[in-house]
């Protein structure tokens, strides 16, 4: 008898630009035990969306409500979250008890049912880009079904910062594109003693720091007890940086406040990328360039 959960594929954004890769997802996961389930969204295409914002919109529904998915993950990334947001039924959506996956332009959908609901999402590898993907990370895969399948998940990694730590709060962010973007709306949540990560692609360091210091006037680093730096990748400096880079960001930012800042978080817009419980629980500990993290209070 297959105890797998089940896997809902749909497509809130951006529309599949490789078919195949959808193709490959659906057979590597079903080749893992899942009864997958292939929303209409996946195969359409509407200007640069999956679908017009009503059949997206209709698409997240239909995995909210489907007895058959258990996890929901997203086709992609890309844009289109936002114009959704205003019309998700989140009360709903958190009453469905599915877990919802993806990374990128999702954060706006992770922070907004956080602050709504509460809802815990998690940050982790999508259809085309990684379940679909010619040759897919096994850190990836074995990490998120990891901790999916766990109350309580631990991993270790080289995180570069205070040669000593210990902290403990509520693990939320993603990428900084869209968390910058939400600061100060009604889609925002407010987090106090949390640990914070962040993550983004194609973007000049001096924008990274620009977006960090939009969180910092609006007051949200500061309220943090550690703040966790991820992949920043696929951009180019210019002339006029004279090697201004994301090590100077990083200096930067660590002048401007107290809390603890980590760098080298395995996540973002890469092939290896851990799986992170968006409103669970994190407690951080961090000894000699070793860091901890145990992930926990994020079951449905």
């Amino acid at each position: 008898m297959n105890d797998k959960p089940g896997i809902g594929l749909y497509a809130p954004a951006g529309f599949a630009p490789e078919p195949a890769a959808l193709d490959r997802a659906i057979a590597r996961l079903t080749a893992l035990g899942h009864k997958v389930v292939v929303d209409p969204t996946c195969r359409t295409r509407w200007q640069r969306f999956a679908a017009p914002d009503a059949e997206r919109l209709a698409g997240v529904m239909r995995m909210a409500t489907d007895p058959r998915v258990a996890i929901a993950i997203t086709l992609r990334g890309g844009y289109g979250w936002t114009r959704l947001l205003p019309q998700l039924d989140f009360v709903a959506i958190a009453a469905a008890r599915k877990r919802w996956l993806g990374y990128s332009d999702f954060t706006a959908f992770q922070l907004a049912a956080l602050a709504k609901v509460g809802m815990t999402s998690f940050s982790g590898p999508s259809t085309t880009g990684d379940f679909g993907a010619t040759a897919p990370s096994s850190f990836t895969l074995d990490h998120c079904f990891g901790l999916l399948a766990a109350r309580e998940y631990g991993v270790e990694c080289a995180l570069d910062g205070l040669p000593e730590c210990a902290v403990d709060g509520t693990l939320w962010g993603g990428n900084l594109a869209l968390v910058a973007h939400l600061c100060g709306t009604p889609y925002f949540p407010r987090i106090d003693g949390g640990i914070l990560f962040l993550e983004d692609v194609g973007e000049h360091p001096y924008r990274i720091e620009r977006m960090l210091y939009q969180l910092l006037h609006a007051g949200v680093l500061e309220r943090q007890r550690a703040i966790l730096l991820g992949q920043f990748t696929q951009y180019q400096l210019q002339d006029n940086d004279a090697g201004y880079d994301l090590p100077g960001v990083v200096s930067q930012l660590r002048s401007l406040i107290d809390v603890p800042i980590y760098t080298g978080l395995p996540f973002g817009h890469v092939a290896d990328k851990l799986t992170l419980p968006v409103g669970g629980h994190c407690v951080l500990t961090a000894a000699r360039g070793a860091a901890r993290l145990v992930f926990s209070r994020y079951a449905c």
